[in-house]
């Protein structure tokens, strides 16, 4: 993590940890600490200008989420994803999204949907824009949105608690598509809500994550098994 002056970033108050929760997974999800990352608490502390008990109780919550692993004799580490992690991650969200997208097209007015068509034209309208690198966040707005169309509380909830290892997995597979990709591969997604076809925007959005997975799987040079990379298991 880079030094900083940033003695007044967390005013002192009962819920620090909980700021800082939010300060670690941004600095995650920035690039600024990666996979593998120790994290040294002194250090921390110093350069925000806190005490190291919220900072042990920020690791110890960001431990219990799957985020941070505390490793014998180097300390708190940001955790790594390994290929069953990937897996795991992708094919869930398969799982999730798939029905979640079924019940946006039966659920969600014309428009809710025509709303999210015009955030997709902002999006390709970045094509052109020199300064922004990725679409990553555009990327995770329109899915983020189709879950909660879905109007389904415990789907929602249930993409909320891995929605960080989410975009942990988007920024490492991000950072090695081209943002015409991301246009491309998103417009499917708009098209499946507007034809109001259950079956088929399912289908549309299983297949749509199984892509991204293979993409993954290619890009950063995992070994995946046969049945994992096999489309019969995700559609």
């Amino acid at each position: 993590m880079t030094s900083m002056d940033s003695k007044a970033v967390f005013p002192p108050r009962q819920s620090i940890s909980e700021d800082l929760i939010v300060y670690i997974k941004q600095q995650i999800l920035n690039g600024q600490l990666n996979p593998g990352d120790r994290i040294v608490e002194t250090k921390l502390a110093g350069e925000l200008g806190i005490s190291q008990t919220p900072v042990r109780e920020a690791i110890r919550r960001l431990q219990g989420e799957g985020i941070i692993t505390v490793v014998p004799n180097k300390g708190p580490m940001v955790c790594t994803l390994d290929k069953k992690d990937v897996f795991e991650i992708y094919s869930i969200r398969s799982m999730l999204e798939g029905q979640a997208i079924r019940l946006a097209v039966l659920r969600a007015s014309d428009r809710d949907i025509a709303e999210l068509e015009t955030f997709y034209e902002q999006m390709k309208e970045k094509l052109d824009d020199f300064s922004v690198e990725y679409l990553l966040d555009d990327s995770f707005h329109i899915h983020e949105t189709i879950i909660k169309l879905s109007q389904h509380s415990r789907l929602i909830s249930t993409y909320q608690s891995i929605s960080f290892q989410i975009l942990l997995a988007n920024r490492l597979l991000g950072t090695k598509k081209t943002k015409q990709t991301e246009v491309e591969q998103h417009w499917e997604l708009i098209e499946a809500l507007k034809r109001r076809d259950t079956d088929s925007a399912e289908q549309t959005m299983r297949r749509h994550i199984y892509r991204s997975y293979c993409d993954f799987v290619e890009l950063n040079g995992l070994d995946a098994s046969p049945e994992e990379l096999d489309e019969k298991t995700w559609l």
